[in-house]
């Protein structure tokens, strides 16, 4: 086993048993969060070392960079989520590539990926990228907008709304992050009564948050340094 590999399953260990501290402390069970492995810039060797370590989930921000990837790892049985701004020139590629995409934050979006979709005869799960945090630079549909997005997409046959994803703003003390995580859940809730549907995926909380995120109701936790070390240059 080489020491690539042996770094990533002792930090695998490690983000296992502070989710399941978490999960605990929130009285849920472990098994209802999923960890994303956030593979940024990570070489394929890395991203395999952690599926060898039981990863079956993994996001990438960029299409550009999984599509350069894909090709030293299709034989690996993963779930492939995009989780970074997709801009609409590469949704015929990022449908192709991508098992997922978590990250549609406009009805523009959502109806070029319907589209392409059907296509290739596909339906692709989604979730709404809300901008909890107010910042300009954030992506995300604000919460007061939440609604028409939701009407667009639930009217689209190829697309498949699982549920919510948020970026929040980066706190020196974690705490400070439980509102905005909090107001995701919240806002979860008032559009499964509003519907009547199932929206069973929130995902929020990266390496230096995920154990709050959990404790509000996350299901997936997009983890990277956590598990990878610190990211190497792009």
């Amino acid at each position: 086993m080489s020491v690539v590999t042996e770094t990533i399953s002792a930090n695998l260990r490690r983000v296992g048993e502070c989710i399941a501290r978490a999960a605990s402390r929130a009285n849920r069970d472990p098994a209802e969060v999923t960890l994303v492995a956030v593979t940024k810039t990570q070489p394929a060797d890395a991203i395999r070392a952690a599926y060898e370590a039981g990863v079956r989930h993994f996001g990438e921000n960029r299409v550009q960079e999984w599509e350069t990837k894909r090709p030293l790892l299709e034989d690996l049985q993963a779930t492939w989520h995009l989780i970074g701004h997709l801009q609409s020139n590469k949704v015929p590629r990022a449908v192709r590539l991508f098992t997922r995409v978590d990250s549609v934050d406009s009805v523009a979006l959502a109806t070029r990926i319907d589209r392409y979709a059907a296509g290739d005869n596909a339906t692709v799960p989604i979730l709404i990228e809300v901008r909890m945090d107010p910042a300009p630079t954030k992506e995300g549909v604000s919460p007061e907008t939440i609604h028409e997005i939701a009407d667009a997409i639930l009217a689209l046959p190829r697309l498949q709304l699982r549920g919510l994803m948020c970026v929040p703003p980066l706190f020196a003390e974690a705490e400070q992050v439980r509102p905005y995580f909090r107001g995701l859940r919240q806002l979860r809730d008032t559009l499964v009564r509003h519907y009547g549907i199932a929206l069973p995926e929130l995902s929020m909380g990266m390496s230096h948050d995920f154990e709050i995120a959990i404790e509000e109701g996350a299901t997936h936790v997009r983890i990277g340094t956590a598990i990878f070390g610190r990211r190497p240059p792009a």
